[in-house]
């Protein structure tokens, strides 16, 4: 696929990922959970995490607002993380860290990442990068808060 076609693609799964959010919504029962803000624009995000019987990741459950970016990055994330084994967790986060920090240089694993590879393109951007990063962000802050968070 050339280059170009593949830029349009992607940026239309950003779209259709800031408008069709998946994971929308908090849940209750969450065993971790956090809020981030970006103060650079405001984008800001509150992330549950949600553990299976066997300690997986069963999903997520968020609600923010902000630009595209940061909520179909929040979107994507919770696709990833679906029925996640608790050892792939830190391999996904780091991954994507690497894809965010790559300067566009990095495809992104689309094995570890799925469709999020369609934000590597953010990489370029410095002041865009803490917009894609902030689910991220949160997912991990959430994850430490596990055993602290009340449950609902």
């Amino acid at each position: 696929m050339a280059s170009r076609e593949l830029e349009t693609m992607y940026q239309q799964v950003i779209l259709d990922h800031s408008k069709e959010k998946h994971g929308f919504g908090l849940r209750p029962d969450a065993s971790g959970s956090s809020h981030q803000v970006n103060p650079t624009c405001g984008d800001e995000v509150t992330l549950n995490v949600h553990r299976g019987a066997d300690g997986s990741v069963s999903s997520i459950s968020w609600e923010g607002q902000g630009c595209s970016i940061s909520t179909a990055s929040a979107s994507l994330l919770s696709d990833i993380v679906h029925d996640l084994p608790a050892g792939e967790v830190s391999v996904r986060i780091d991954a994507f860290r690497e894809l965010m920090q790559s300067k566009g240089a990095l495809d992104g694993d689309e094995e570890l990442l799925g469709d999020a590879v369609a934000l590597g393109g953010v990489s370029r951007y410095v002041t865009r990068i803490k917009c894609a990063m902030l689910p991220w962000v949160a997912f991990e802050a959430a994850l430490a808060s596990e055993g602290a968070a009340p449950r609902a």
